[in-house]
């Protein structure tokens, strides 16, 4: 990876929706070429996919919480995040040290919204419990 690889995956990360031409105007490389390299650094696995950002206050998700889970003993990451990914309310799920097993980030309407939510959480097989910390308000927004 060069740096022209770096711009052209800070032009990508700044806005994914950005043309090959336009990358390529940025680093002096024709279309087709920015192309490649995008090609290349897929394959590569460096780039790992293209996403839309949905601001959450503009489908109305403004409730917000963490979630300690607790799993039985023999719980993999691999079962988590195949469970939370069934959850389109988890923004990230990260396994953690100390007591619980992992920590869920959630997005809902409201407190009814996130009830649910954390009811199909606990009815996932191996989670034995959960511990929630709702946000009252986000610093530095």
């Amino acid at each position: 990876m060069d740096e022209v690889d770096r711009r052209i995956i800070g032009a990508l990360v700044s806005d994914a929706r950005t043309t090959y031409a336009e990358i390529g105007q940025a680093v002096s490389l024709s279309a087709p070429a920015v192309k490649r390299r995008v090609d290349r650094l897929r394959s590569l696995g460096v780039i790992k996919g293209f996403t839309a950002v949905v601001d959450p206050k503009a489908v109305g998700w403004t409730t917000e919480a963490f979630v300690e889970l607790f799993c039985t003993g023999r719980t993999t990451p691999a079962q988590i995040t195949t469970a939370t990914r069934r959850h389109p309310e988890v923004v990230g799920a990260y396994t953690v040290s100390g007591e619980a097993d992992a920590l869920v980030h959630l997005r809902a309407a409201d407190i009814q919204h996130l009830e649910q939510v954390l009811e199909r959480l606990r009815a996932e097989p191996f989670i034995t419990s959960t511990r929630s910390m709702i946000v009252l308000s986000r610093l530095g927004d």
